[in-house]
């Protein structure tokens, strides 16, 4: 069952560490704002894009196999039928205790491996929206 309680999602939105797979270095892009507003209020933000080679001044990894600290969050904005290859190689990290799927992304098969992996899977919420809410 994705988190879905208040005092779940601000223990969660009081880690550091975010990986977000799909950052984009286009501003006006969601996959660009939310990350930059992330930035803005204190996380430590990892952008994942192969396509890319720097975003926000930081080296973009290709995958996050590649990423070489530890990951608290794996913030998803990619399409949903890309979600359980993310889920898989979050899985092969012995970090990475959260897994957050951004508005309108979902895949029931990838969250109920997370679970059963004892991660806790966000699903279809933006962290954007969710902290603005509860911190």
């Amino acid at each position: 069952m994705p988190v879905e309680s208040d005092a779940e999602l601000r223990e969660i939105l009081g880690l550091d560490t975010v990986a977000v797979v799909g950052c984009s270095s286009t501003p006006g892009k969601d996959a660009h704002e939310i990350p930059s507003y992330l930035r803005e209020h204190g996380y430590e933000v990892v952008p994942v894009n192969p396509a890319a080679e720097e975003i926000f001044g930081r080296e973009a990894y290709d995958s996050l196999a590649d990423v070489e600290e530890t990951i608290d969050i794996v913030d998803v904005f990619r399409p949903s039928e890309e979600v359980g290859g993310i889920v898989d190689a979050a899985l092969d990290r012995e970090d990475a205790p959260v897994i957050w799927t951004q508005l309108d992304i979902r895949d029931e098969e990838a969250t109920e491996r997370a679970e059963a992996a004892g991660r806790r899977v966000v699903e279809d919420r933006c962290m954007k929206v969710e902290h603005r809410r509860l911190r």
